[in-house]
């Protein structure tokens, strides 16, 4: 571990939020021109609103099962973006959320500024709970608690218009999944408050049997008389985005399609959230999914005619394709670079903002401390233990790029036989790079399962033994300890699918060092695989096997994200 007298000179090493710039990705070319993605990360189904003083740019982005939830991005140019807070520290029910339940949750937020009580809110549809909102003076300060104002199955994608005569009204799309139809739009009418219901649902627009199949993900705008749904359509891997009009809420609506792949490389960019700037400019943040890696955001300008928003380049028939490289937007300054923060020193006594857990947290699942590392606590494994999916103190990040290395450095504690923990890249398939005490010394070991989403078991490959650092002197719940560097590198392979379609496929390979400077690549290279609605993650794990012994647990000094 790190000692304090050292943190002075490990500063310069430290990820500070404050004008960060990534090694792995970085949008902003620094001639007044940016490259898509503008984040480079999964932040799926993003939305985004303009701040009070017409200056700042909040984001937010479905967070499913992982918590805290509802991350908080900010920006001054929609090009470079801050992780700064997070809207939900725990989902409620407690009882239902406390375990790991993916890919539910938290599905395609919208969030909004309300000039007439100066509020901003965010509105979510838990599709088996119902629509839940939370509310803040400033995003990056406490949201409230979550509040379900419409209880019920299949409600998603829901958002707010606080129209001009102070009326709101709620547009929300369906899951089939839980209601057993889906690809058609409704508005409701809500208080003036956005807090209860007070009209009964409208379908506005039927994708059903037409191009525009699974219609979802509406965002509601009104703009110089006009009512606007932008929505996406046509499935998640190779959808188009819709803008759709009329003068009532209610519709009737008239649509066009005014994004879509087109000759690019760029498969189904839609669904997100459109701004309109103070030099008058318009732009739209959509997502493009990236399969293993996840839906990473995009920015488009947004040109009008005939009243029809057309967005990105190229555009025919009012349609358009996405950009590669573009002009920053006219924001009346130039702003820093700025990259959601990645690397962790852990020299801090709170999380940095790019974890996340896989359930509500727990104390049990790992705590800071002011000496420089941050502890992760053994989960206990169910006497039927099958893999990882079960487990909810798993600490992780999305991934920030295609092509990065993550190395850790970090102890294991083992107080008994059994205890391991390590590095992992974690989806519906996952590969982990591990210490675990086995007798009284240590086996360097590659975990990996496929198929952990439908309870398959684990693989285990010994690729070292190893000795103990340091061994408890004091006779009492005496520990055996490890340290070691751990690493892990994702390579970027694509391809074609068999439609032709591109493939986004992740090669991932381990790696470990006894002293930081000489790694040995160890172990069987792994193909990264989505999470479930989510992309892979990565980050720090430890586990035990089920019973009542003394816990073990991982001591991480830091964890890196480099070239």
């Amino acid at each position: 571990m790190k000692k304090l007298i050292l943190m002075a000179v490990a500063l310069p090493m430290m990820a500070t939020a404050q004008n960060y710039k990534s090694e792995v990705w970085s949008p902003d070319n620094g001639d007044g021109t940016y490259t898509n993605p503008v984040i480079n990360a999964d932040y799926s189904d993003p939305d985004v609103c303009v701040g009070a003083s017409g200056e700042d740019f909040y984001l937010t982005a479905s967070s499913f099962n992982c918590i805290p939830g509802l991350p908080i991005l900010h920006s001054k140019d929609l090009v470079n973006w801050e992780i700064i807070s997070y809207a939900i520290q725990a989902l409620p029910p407690l009882e239902r959320y406390n375990v790991p339940q993916h890919g539910n949750g938290v599905w395609a937020p919208s969030i909004r500024y309300n000039p007439n009580n100066q509020l901003y809110y965010i509105y979510w549809g838990d599709p088996d709970l119902g629509v839940f909102v939370v509310t803040a003076k400033d995003p990056a300060g406490k949201w409230t608690e979550p509040k379900c104002v419409i209880a019920g199955k299949g409600m998603i994608d829901t958002t707010p218009l606080w129209d001009d005569d102070g009326r709101c009204y709620l547009v929300n799309g369906w899951a089939n999944s839980r209601c057993q139809f889906n690809s058609v739009l409704t508005v409701r009418e809500m208080s003036a408050d956005g807090m209860q219901q007070i009209g009964n649902p409208v379908i506005v627009f039927d994708g059903n049997g037409t191009p525009n199949r699974t219609a979802e993900g509406p965002k509601f705008y009104k703009r110089e008389g006009w009512y606007w749904i932008m929505c996406p359509a046509g499935g998640v891997p190779v959808g188009h985005q819709l803008a759709m009009r009329s003068k009532s809420p209610y519709g009737p609506y008239e649509w066009k399609v005014v994004l879509e792949q087109g000759k690019t490389v760029v498969n189904g960019p839609h669904q997100g959230g459109w701004v309109h700037l103070k030099s008058g400019e318009d732009w739209f943040l959509h997502f493009q999914d990236k399969e293993a890696y996840g839906r990473v955001v995009w920015l488009e300008p947004v040109t009008w005619k005939d009243n029809w928003p057309t967005m990105g380049t190229n555009v025919k028939n009012y349609c358009g394709e996405p950009v590669l490289t573009y002009r920053k937007p006219n924001v009346g300054k130039a702003c820093p670079v700025q990259n959601p923060v990645e690397s962790d020193e852990f020299n801090t006594t709170s999380l940095g903002k790019q974890w996340q857990w896989h359930a509500n947290y727990q104390q049990t699942y790992g705590m800071p401390t002011p000496y420089g590392f941050f502890r992760v606590f053994c989960h206990k494994q169910s006497e039927d233990f099958k893999n990882l999916w079960e487990a909810g103190n798993l600490l992780l990040q999305k991934t920030p790029g295609d092509n990065f290395t993550a190395t850790t450095k970090l102890r294991l504690s083992a107080k008994d036989e059994g205890q391991y923990g390590g590095i992992i890249v974690m989806g519906m398939d996952y590969s982990s790079l591990v210490l675990r005490r086995v007798g009284e010394q240590f086996e360097l070991q590659q975990i990996t399962c496929k198929g952990a989403d439908k309870g398959k078991p684990e693989t285990i490959k010994t690729l070292a033994t190893l000795k103990p650092s340091y061994i408890d002197k004091v006779d009492y719940q005496p520990a055996l300890h490890c340290d070691a560097y751990l690493r892990l590198k994702v390579t970027y392979v694509g391809g074609k699918n068999a439609d032709g379609t591109n493939r986004h496929e992740a090669s991932v390979c381990f790696a470990y060092s006894e002293d930081g400077s000489k790694f040995t690549e160890v172990g069987d290279a792994f193909t990264m695989r989505q999470g479930k609605w989510i992309g892979a993650k990565i980050g720090l794990m430890a586990a035990e096997p089920a019973g009542k012994k003394v816990r073990g647990w991982i001591d991480a000094d830091w964890f890196r994200i480099s070239r």
